[in-house]
């Protein structure tokens, strides 16, 4: 079966990625900002832009897992298994990190944190890029998350290269987020 064609507006934010800019798009759960995870310069943007502490990571999204595999360690088999059983879909897993996950994804920990995501314009935006994506929520830091483009521009103004507008999912909060070495929940779906 040929892949889904890409509306010219994934395609232009993906070029925009790839050039070290930041895009907002709709997830699961809310707005996301994302960055192309192996540009130093646009994830200290990003940084900047939501006043994120030095020591907090980033979630990466994927299309695949495939797009996250240089991302993450080997996994043992029961824990693949149980990550992989999850997705695509809202559930976030902090994983060991591989080689290609810098302290700027990881903060202090020899973990990331990783998701397949299930929301179609998220997807097709890794698909146009060629890669797994950067992903936090689209609000500076004490704020609430944005749920819609109109909210993310309120926030950011034209500091945001691009917004890709579509439907968040119904969620009403984050994403759940479960360490894959434990099975232990450490932020619940809300």
């Amino acid at each position: 079966m040929a892949a889904p064609a890409i509306p010219w507006r994934v395609r232009f934010a993906a070029r925009l990625l790839a050039g070290g800019g930041i895009v907002a798009y709709p997830t699961e759960a809310v707005y996301g900002l994302g960055c192309d995870p192996g540009d130093t310069a646009a994830l200290i943007r990003l940084r900047r832009l939501k006043g994120r502490d030095a020591d907090k990571g980033f979630i990466l999204i994927a299309a695949d897992f495939h797009q996250l595999a240089p991302y993450i360690a080997p996994l043992p088999a029961d824990m693949a298994r149980r990550v992989r059983r999850t997705w695509p879909g809202p559930v976030t897993w902090v994983v060991p990190a591989g080689p290609a996950a810098t302290p700027w994804l990881t903060g202090p920990r020899d973990t990331v944190a990783v998701r397949v995501t299930a929301h179609p314009v998220a997807a097709a935006l890794c698909r146009a890029f060629g890669g797994a994506v950067v992903s936090t929520s689209a609000n500076p830091q004490g704020l609430r998350p944005a749920r819609d483009a109109l909210t993310v521009r309120r926030y950011f103004g034209g500091a945001v290269d691009f917004i890709l507008t579509g439907p968040v999912d119904r969620r009403r909060g984050p994403s759940e987020i479960r360490d894959a070495r434990s099975d232990r929940v450490l932020r619940p779906a809300r």
